[in-house]
């Protein structure tokens, strides 16, 4: 029996994809407010903002082994890689389109390599990350050292594609007890990791190195097949207003201090560790065990599922511009830099609509028809 590439979408959580959204919008404020603290972890608000790229790998797993693993007998490996990067690679490309317009008012200390950085260099890096190959330290623009120096959140996309290669040539096979097994040894990496850190907590990725690699997948593993767990056992949890208490429960996890000192570093680890194995799994199965009983209740968990995933590949290069700004004029926080911060996330909300509205929600709408509709 032929194939059609072209499957029909299913009904969507409303509630997961709203979580999605508020955990974007922290990641704007976390990055406000690192700027403004220097990157001083014990000095940030929502410090523990960082932890939000585990949760939204969490997520992807359960949406994708939803969306998916029941579809194996009607499309073919190469269909799922494709319904994939109609979803995800139009955004990745306007990520990189971004950062490479915004490149150059970001001159200052704090990135010191932008200044001798040729167009034809910047541009070359603006190409290369449109396709998500990471590039290595040696070809750094910034200073940082990260794999999409234009764009620096596009390494957790770098890791979603790996996710969904393994999903799709390995795990997709297991059996529940051959994915539990795989989930529990992931777990068992991530708590190791926390524990024995010296930093004692969950970041890191962005970097071509074996250390940054190794966080990377230590990040990804565990959350992701999670997610993938959780959808296949079904165990989901039933409450009223799960929106909202999913939401309580995600600042709270964001902005509690960080535990312990830098003598202590592993009681922070395993704070993060606890958030990440328990507290994630939780919210999502509340958020998708939830119902939404309002109207205006629908339209806001659209609204931020939709403007979730261009706010984060987007948003970044206005951070990097207003953390030269901040560095450039060493600036502290006050009530100048907090009324900026607040500009800039306003920014990154309205050029996030921008981008889904004008570009985004048009591109993919085209190549569903184009690449997605064709019989194979």
């Amino acid at each position: 029996m032929s194939k059609s590439t072209y499957l029909e979408s299913k009904q969507h959580y409303p509630i997961l994809d709203g979580l999605r959204g508020v955990a974007s919008v922290l990641v704007v404020i976390y990055h406000i407010f690192e700027t403004l603290s220097g990157g001083n972890a014990f000095g940030q608000l929502i410090n523990h903002g960082y932890l939000a790229v585990d949760f939204f790998f969490l997520l992807s797993g359960f949406v994708v082994a939803y969306a998916y693993d029941d579809r194996w007998g009607k499309m073919t490996q190469w269909d799922f890689y494709k319904r994939r990067l109609v979803r995800l690679q139009p955004m990745v490309i306007m990520g990189s389109v971004v950062g490479a317009a915004l490149f150059y008012f970001q001159v200052s200390p704090a990135f010191p390599l932008i200044a001798g950085t040729p167009i034809w260099k910047m541009l070359l890096l603006m190409v290369i990350g449109c396709t998500l190959i990471p590039v290595p330290i040696s070809m750094d623009i910034r200073g940082w050292q990260e794999m999409h120096p234009l764009n620096g959140p596009a390494w957790s996309l770098f890791f979603e594609y790996i996710a969904n290669i393994l999903y799709a040539v390995v795990i997709r096979r297991f059996s529940k007890l051959g994915l539990s097994i795989f989930v529990a040894l992931s777990g068992c990496l991530l708590l190791g990791y926390l524990a024995t850190s010296k930093f004692g907590a969950l970041i890191g990725g962005w970097s071509i190195d074996p250390m940054q690699l190794f966080i990377g997948f230590t990040r990804l593993l565990y959350p992701f097949f999670a997610g993938v767990l959780l959808c296949r056992t079904g165990k989901l949890m039933k409450t009223k207003n799960a929106f909202w208490w999913c939401s309580v429960l995600l600042i709270a996890v964001f902005c509690i201090p960080r535990i312990g000192d830098i003598h202590h570093a592993w009681m922070n680890g395993l704070y993060e560790a606890l958030c990440v194995i328990a507290v994630f799994p939780i919210v999502v199965a509340l958020g998708a065990g939830g119902e939404l009983h309002t109207a205006r209740s629908a339209k806001l968990c659209k609204f931020l599922g939709d403007i979730s995933y261009p706010l984060y590949i987007t948003h970044y290069p206005l951070i990097y511009v207003f953390t030269a700004w901040v560095v450039s004029n060493k600036l502290a926080m006050g009530q100048q830099t907090l009324l900026v911060g607040l500009v800039v996330t306003i920014l990154s909300l309205l050029l996030a609509y921008a981008c889904l509205k004008l570009y985004d929600a048009p591109v993919r709408k085209w190549l569903k028809r184009k690449v997605l509709m064709k019989k194979g």
